[in-house]
């Protein structure tokens, strides 16, 4: 698994640890991973969802009370049952890094197929592109880019949802997947982009 997978699985993984307390005087409380906050600040992850609730001195996040409150910044009502949700369908630390990139609910209230048609049509908590779930995920295995409305399942059934991404990783492997994820088809047959290797 290549070094930034790792990185990126390290950090996600304290994304599941529960906020500070807001009563708590403002502190930087690094994430796990060996980096230090102040590290974290100059790469500008400050404002990433995974750093809720730590750095929040470095991160300039502190209430005039001075406490871990973020300036500006807000909370996500509900989202530690989300995690736990996740976790509870079958979830694990990369899946909710996925989720966490791409909605900060991680949820599916966004638009309809994430606005796009066809392959391109985004589902669940993953926004998992049809052009892929069609290929590798066995509940729509088989099934023609014109039937993409099927993939409207993953909205509502989580298991399915996390089912289907498990299911995909596997099939084309995490370098591909996340390719594949990032960019589609283009990024299938050409993985190696600057912009896949950022997402990564």
């Amino acid at each position: 698994m290549p070094r930034s997978a790792i990185i990126l699985l390290a950090a996600f993984a304290m994304s599941y640890m529960p906020f500070q307390a807001e009563a708590q005087s403002c502190t930087d409380v690094a994430p796990s991973g060996g980096y230090t906050c102040a590290q974290q600040a100059s790469w500008g992850k400050c404002d990433e969802s995974w750093m809720n609730g730590y750095c929040q001195k470095s991160c300039n996040k502190c209430t005039s009370s001075g406490s871990n409150g973020g300036s500006g910044g807000s909370s996500v009502s509900g989202l530690g049952n989300r995690k736990r949700a996740i976790t509870s369908a079958g979830g694990n630390s990369l899946d909710l890094a996925t989720a966490m990139l791409e909605t900060e609910n991680m949820g599916t209230n966004y638009v309809y197929g994430d606005a796009k048609t066809q392959d391109a049509a985004n589902f669940g908590i993953f926004k998992q592109n049809w052009g892929m779930l069609r290929v590798c995920c066995s509940r729509f295995r088989g099934q023609q880019q014109s039937q993409w409305n099927n993939g409207a399942v993953l909205n509502s059934n989580l298991q399915a949802d996390i089912s289907c991404l498990h299911e995909c990783q596997g099939y084309y492997g995490t370098d591909r997947w996340f390719a594949g994820h990032r960019n589609g088809a283009s990024g299938l047959s050409n993985p190696n982009t600057q912009d896949i290797q950022n997402y990564r």
